[in-house]
């Protein structure tokens, strides 16, 4: 863990933005969007995976081994970065981005300063764009921090993962990491209306499903802001309202039209005179004439609206660089926002029991080994069980440092299985009930020093029932 914090250190001290670590390869900086090679030291294949294995938690370790890739974003020596493990021909390769310990302001990003009259809007929607690593996602950071600070709302954030960490001002933030605190974007959508929130922040919009409830958002009266992989206006529109089936795009459009508000197109340019990047904008405004064009479907004349639109503040990417860049004269050095600085958020991260760790209701029963039974077959699989919903819960793999992923249980009693005895249950509540009892029983026996239960996994409701019931008595 030393030689990587040394490594983040190093790039944060030569004004890097990203870096690669590879098994058996020299390390990779970026810097002012250039490629270069570190050739005094290279990582053996053993201290990626063991550099791996200290930084993933048990959900993420899972997460990895199932999509063979990883999201996620944690704190180094006071600097905050944002991470990506994934698998490749040398094994394992870390992609790391560096993120500023605080959030940044609209100034310090040189960004135009008419973004921070989104922080006025009340529902809409706004949308950043742009390439992979043109800043979209520190963008939208200093935009929800301009409304942290300005005025008094309810923000919850959708994020893969969460990179900046924020401290409730004038406003109350709430933030959620895809696969930690929600299971897909759709289903963090579907919550968060229930939520009570005024902004609302979308990671990306990747899939048209996300961007349907996207828009349904902004259009039931909430400001959503939220990401888009474009570089050009026409483009980010085209993709967003074509999406869809033919028959659902129409439909589409007349929902883009009526909640656009800001659409800004973010690239980074090198300035020679300054020696860094700075952010070149195109800026779209929702004005009549823009949702006109959106109704009728005429998307190559967005680029004429953005042309005509000045007095309403809209830019190309030419005239914004003739007419804002051109003009600025002292621009914030990315050195110095990026600089190791300690997180302002001192909260901290809690992770519930309740939500992937040990199963509410009655406490598992200790369990032994498994033994093998008739026909080779392994009877006794351990496993917690929760009566109540029959859901199951895998000890094996919470004792390798995987999170237990709950399995559904088959209710219904399979003809020729287990070992003959029926219960007479009228219903599925009075199994639940005589489960509850006899489950409870079994683990008092257990605790005054009897023989453990075990479980098998495999058998019915009505089998169950049946091997709680002759748990402990005598064998014929």
């Amino acid at each position: 863990m030393n030689k990587f914090s040394k490594v983040i250190v190093t790039a944060v001290q030569e004004g890097c933005s990203d870096v690669h670590i590879t098994g058996g390869h020299p390390v990779v900086y970026r810097k002012n969007g250039q490629i270069q090679f570190d050739n005094s030291g290279r990582w053996t294949h053993g201290e990626i995976d063991g550099l791996v294995k200290k930084v993933l938690t048990a959900r993420q370790l899972q997460t990895l081994r199932n999509r063979w890739s990883v999201d996620l974003a944690i704190t180094i020596r006071h600097i905050r970065i944002r991470v990506n493990v994934f698998n490749t021909t040398r094994g394992l390769s870390i992609a790391v981005r560096l993120l500023p310990g605080t959030v940044p302001t609209i100034e310090k990003l040189n960004l135009h300063p008419s973004l921070k009259q989104v922080a006025e809007l009340r529902s809409g929607l706004v949308l950043i764009c742009g390439a992979t690593g043109s800043g979209k996602s520190t963008t939208i950071a200093a935009l929800v921090d301009e409304i942290n600070r300005s005025r008094a709302a309810h923000i919850v954030t959708l994020e893969d993962p969460v990179e900046y960490r924020y401290v409730s001002r004038k406003s109350f933030i709430e933030q959620r990491e895809l696969g930690a605190h929600m299971p897909t974007f759709e289903q963090g959508l579907v919550d968060v209306l229930r939520e009570d929130p005024d902004v609302i922040v979308v990671g990306e919009l990747r899939e048209p499903e996300v961007m349907r409830l996207t828009l349904n958002a902004a259009e039931s009266g909430h400001l959503v802001i939220a990401t888009l992989h474009a570089t050009h206006t026409e483009d980010a529109l085209y993709r967003l309202c074509n999406s869809f089936p033919v028959e659902a795009q129409e439909e589409i459009r007349h929902q883009v039209a009526s909640t656009l508000q800001w659409l800004v197109v973010q690239q980074l340019v090198i300035r020679e005179d300054i020696g860094f990047r700075v952010p070149v904008l195109s800026i779209l405004r929702g004005n009549q004439s823009v949702k006109g064009i959106l109704r009728e479907n005429k998307l190559p004349q967005i680029e004429s609206a953005i042309q005509m639109g000045k007095n309403d503040g809209m830019f190309t990417a030419e005239r914004y660089i003739r007419e804002y860049l051109g003009k600025v004269s002292v621009f914030a050095s990315p050195q110095d926002i990026f600089k190791p600085s300690a997180e302002l958020s001192q909260e901290e991260v809690y992770h519930s029991p309740l939500v992937d760790g040990e199963p509410a209701g009655p406490r598992p029963v200790q369990t032994r080994k498994p033994e093998p039974a008739r026909g080779g077959a392994v009877y006794g699989s351990q496993a917690n069980l929760d009566f109540s919903t029959g859901t199951g819960y895998g000890l094996q793999d919470a004792r390798n440092g995987i999170s237990a992923e709950p399995f559904r249980r088959q209710q219904v009693a399979e003809p020729g299985r287990g070992n003959g005895e029926k219960a007479a249950l009228p219903t599925d509540a009075g199994k639940e009930g005589t489960f509850d009892h006899l489950y409870s029983q079994s683990i008092d026996d257990a605790e005054r020093g009897g023989a453990p239960l075990i479980i098998d996994e495999t058998a019915s409701i009505d089998e169950l029932i049946a091997q709680i019931s002759n748990f402990g008595r005598p064998k014929a």
